[in-house]
């Protein structure tokens, strides 16, 4: 789509949308000051508390019935339905009202449940992540007077950031209330404030954890060392094979794959992950390249003595915990395989190895972005945007998009959402860009106009 063909909202749908905005950014604020951190035990009636806030918003945006359920002992869900008029398509509007822990409440700007206005930027642990998309949704269904012209499902999970464990049991046990003809996830990312996008590609996520022992228990480094080395030292050694000189990932039998997406200009990308003067981006390709269709290998934690408690003993044993993300188009379970082999390869001097595969598996998930749906979508969010929408990839894993794909294999799904490169998911001063977010608000009602037959 070039910008000549870029459409003007209608005026008295993008009226609704300003006239609301002011309170749904006051509802967002009030989101956002609960620690819906489902994660930490100690958050669980945060989360719930949260859940019932979402479900009394739902409510007073006209809701023909509102439930929060859960499954398995997960999070509270809340699931809400408008009925549509006659003939129009089942619209599921999905969002999650779980967040991130902070990393340290010391290390923001300001407190990260207190939101906070700077420089047009709304700031506040699930600003952006993913309580913006929430929002978003109920936005719209006020802009349509509870009134929509489609039908619609909104389904707002509260366990999202922790992998998503109960939503299997609660697609089957609700799949008959949830069932749509259309799915519209608002949890990814704009590549710029101005320019929307649709995400057609993600990431996938496989972890282990690899311990290594060398002896039955510590000993004097003064009166073995030398002969004898240490469990940590060989950690160190085979953690190193995971990359080679150049940074990529040296695990063998892994997909990657090419992107012809611009790269960004680089000081703004070193500038927007706090890259330090001097680090050297590893491995090769464009960034778009490495960030969304290669895969990646971290090391998330080791267990070791703290500095300030070592002493001079031999360690007998160590362990990490290793994350992969996987390329669109990688088997998870194959590629933890090839993870965990290539560790027991590579551990040095014949120490004992133990891999451990980890439970928090996503596959990784890639749409053809083709159909009457997908042109209603860019159709709707150049308009609103004022730019072509883009296609694009995140390197980022959402494990349950792959899992909706599975359960309601007729449906089109949209993966898109109110969040920029300054907006700093899951890390320190996460912010939403107040402005894009109502752009995000007029793209969605504009969507749903189109598919409601209201070109």
């Amino acid at each position: 789509m070039t910008d000549q063909q870029i459409s003007t909202p209608p005026a008295e749908l993008a009226e609704a949308v300003t006239a609301v905005l002011p309170g749904a950014r006051t509802d967002l604020e009030a989101l956002v000051r609960i620690p819906s951190i489902w994660a930490d035990p100690a958050h669980a009636d945060d989360t719930r508390r949260s859940a019932d806030a979402v479900a009394a918003l739902a409510r007073d945006a006209g809701a023909a019935d509102v439930q929060v359920i859960s499954a398995g002992g997960g999070a509270p869900a809340v699931v809400a339905h408008w009925p549509g008029p006659e003939g129009t398509p089942t619209v599921m509007l999905y969002a999650h009202h779980d967040v991130q822990p902070t990393g340290g409440d010391e290390h923001w700007t300001t407190p990260p449940f207190e939101p906070t206005e700077r420089d047009g930027r709304l700031y506040g642990r699930g600003a952006a992540d993913d309580k913006a998309g929430v929002m978003t949704h109920l936005a719209v269904l006020r802009a349509y007077d509870g009134r929509p012209p489609v039908g619609v499902v909104l389904f707002i999970e509260g366990e999202e950031e922790s992998g998503s464990p109960t939503l299997t049991a609660l697609l089957a046990e609700h799949h008959a209330s949830l069932a749509a003809d259309v799915i519209v996830i608002a949890d990814a990312a704009n590549p710029a404030v101005d320019v929307p996008a649709l995400t057609t590609s993600l990431r996938g996520l496989v972890d282990v954890v690899v311990e290594v022992s060398m002896l039955e228990r510590p000993v004097h480094s003064g009166v073995y060392g030398g002969p004898i080395g240490d469990a940590l030292t060989a950690l160190c050694r085979t953690l190193a094979t995971l990359h080679d000189d150049k940074g990529e990932v040296a695990v063998p039998g892994l997909v990657h794959g090419s992107s012809d997406a611009p790269d960004p200009d680089e000081a703004t990308y070193r500038a927007d992950a706090g890259l330090l003067d001097g680090v050297e981006l590893i491995g090769s390709g464009s960034i778009p390249e490495r960030v969304n269709v290669k895969p990646a290998v971290a090391v998330l934690g080791i267990d070791a003595p703290r500095v300030a408690e070592a002493s001079n003993v031999l360690l007998p044993r160590a362990r990490a915990m290793v994350s992969m993300r996987l390329a669109p188009g990688e088997d998870a379970a194959q590629a933890q395989r090839a993870l965990a082999e290539h560790l027991e390869r590579n551990v040095p001097w014949g120490a004992h190895v133990t891999v451990t595969p980890g439970t928090g598996v996503a596959e990784p998930f890639s749409l053809s972005a083709t159909g009457e749906v997908y042109d209603h979508a860019r159709a709707a969010f150049s308009s609103a945007y004022g730019n072509s929408a883009v296609e694009t990839g995140i390197g980022g894993s959402i494990p349950f998009i792959a899992e909706f794909a599975r359960t309601f294999p007729g449906a089109a799904v949209l993966v898109t959402g109110v969040g920029d490169p300054a907006s700093r998911w899951h890390g320190i001063d996460e912010s939403l860009h107040l402005g894009m977010f109502g752009r995000g608000v007029l793209a969605e009602a504009l969507l749903l106009s189109r598919l409601g037959g209201q070109d």
